[in-house]
């Protein structure tokens, strides 16, 4: 029987626990989850790609069946070259659906292989965003039960 696999893509800048929340609950459906760092130039990131795959990796070496990987390009194009059969697509609020509902459709006009799964944050999650998090760390809240602790030392590092 063939495997499930999912990609689970992402700037990741930084991982926080809503992440992970989205990862954990996406383990218990598929038999291979891949957290795929996207590698957008046009974004400003704080952590580089290699920084971002570094926390990933260190964050989830306790979890099975995940593998942790960076793309460039179109996430479709990607998920065919793994040979995954669905997308997961994080959703913290109504605001997110509208957006990925587009890419959910557009993914399947070039590929109506692939799907597209939402999976709903957890609700103390569902605020939560890695700009946010950077903005908390800058100005000098605390990020405690935000982001794993890891991730709250190289943000600190990094911004103050």
């Amino acid at each position: 029987m063939k495997q499930k696999i999912a990609i689970y893509p992402g700037s990741f800048d930084p991982v926080t626990n809503g992440h992970l929340d989205v990862i954990n609950r996406a383990l218990r459906i598929f038999d291979k989850v891949i957290i795929a760092v996207g590698d957008n130039p046009e974004k400003k990131a704080l952590f580089n790609v290699e920084e971002r795959l570094e926390m990933l990796n260190s964050i989830t070496n306790s979890l099975k069946n995940i593998e942790i990987d960076n793309f460039t390009g179109l996430m479709i194009d990607y998920a065919k070259k793994k040979n995954a059969d669905v997308i997961i697509r994080g959703l913290r609020a109504v605001s997110d659906f509208d957006f990925e509902f587009q890419r959910a459709l557009m993914n399947r006009n070039i590929d109506e292989n692939i799907e597209t799964i939402f999976i709903m944050t957890a609700g103390e999650y569902c605020f939560l965003n890695s700009s946010i998090v950077k903005e908390m760390v800058r100005f000098g809240g605390s990020v405690k039960g935000l982001v794993p602790i890891e991730v709250e030392r190289a943000l600190n590092k990094k911004l103050n």
